[in-house]
């Protein structure tokens, strides 16, 4: 190995031991750091003539505190239905990062979540006649949604986010996250 590589792969451990010992830090209000993962399924809207597809996603994130956090997701679609003078069907991909900020209304189990940050969509189609045509476009994103913590580690969420995005992709979707 050489000696770049070797520099660049032992600044990437310490970089990983250091974050993960800034993670253990307890905040002053005895609250640390907590990272999650999850599932979501919705539907997504957009300006393209024909049947809006069904949504699947992942996503993960990490809060700082009880309030700020961040988040990544993949979102993909199944084939839908282009109703234009091509016919077809097409499908949309997200790709997204967010900073998140959670209100917790009091003495419940229910929060309130916003995020803003960039996503980057991908629309694909393909015509009945052997065309194709696509759109990549990259973007301010952001959502709104409800979530309720059914029980400490395990919470359920609906969302409704809007992508920057020559299609006008929004999406609309339920899902649920475990935290470690």
């Amino acid at each position: 190995m050489k000696t770049l590589q070797k520099t660049l792969l032992a600044l990437a451990a310490g970089s990983l031991l250091s974050v993960s010992a800034q993670a253990a830090i307890t905040y002053g209000n005895g609250y640390t750091g907590q990272p999650y993962v999850g599932v979501k399924v919705g539907q997504f809207d957009t300006d393209v003539d024909g049947d809006d597809p069904t949504a699947y996603g992942v996503y993960a994130g990490y809060n700082f505190d009880p309030n700020f956090g961040m988040e990544v997701e993949y979102v993909g679609s199944d084939d839908a239905d282009l109703d234009n003078s091509f016919n077809g069907e097409y499908d949309i991909k997200t790709y997204g990062a967010y900073g998140t900020y959670r209100y917790a209304f009091p003495n419940t189990a229910l929060y309130a979540k916003g995020k803003l940050g960039i996503a980057k969509t991908e629309l694909e189609a393909d015509f009945n006649n052997g065309g194709s045509d696509s759109i990549d476009d990259t973007g301010i994103a952001g959502g709104i949604g409800l979530g309720y913590a059914i029980s400490p580690d395990f919470n359920v969420e609906a969302e409704y986010a809007m992508m920057d995005s020559d299609s006008d992709a929004s999406l609309l979707t339920i899902g649920a996250h475990v935290k470690f």
